[in-house]
């Protein structure tokens, strides 16, 4: 008995959710901050938006400072477009990345309590 071959707009479509494409984008903006992520700060959070196959991503981070600011956010827009290329298939024409605190070492020591 032979099965006959389903034409391919037949097959149906895979359809990813948008709070998964967003947990991969943080993910990724993780890894893209491996190094120099505030150790009182958040982690990375992101808002997505997909459509017709493309995905718009908004990340939200923290950052120490003094550290460069623009050389870290191209980090995070770049592996971010990447990871959630590979991973979903979609392109990403938008990656905004929005620095929400920055954290010193002052600010560290005081909010462990510890003031010189």
């Amino acid at each position: 008995m032979t099965v006959a071959a389903i034409e391919p707009g037949e097959r149906g479509a895979t359809r990813i959710a948008d709070r998964v494409v967003a947990k991969i984008a943080a993910r990724a903006a993780r890894e893209a901050l491996r190094t120099g992520v505030p150790e009182e700060g958040d982690a990375p959070r992101a808002n997505v938006t997909v459509y017709r196959g493309s995905a718009h991503v908004r990340i939200s981070l923290d950052l120490d400072y003094p550290c460069d600011i623009g050389g870290r956010c191209g980090a995070v827009r770049r592996q971010v477009a990447e990871r959630v290329g590979e991973l979903t298939g979609m392109t990403v024409p938008e990656v905004t990345v929005l620095v929400e605190r920055l954290h010193s070492a002052r600010s560290r020591a005081a909010a462990q309590g510890r003031t010189r």
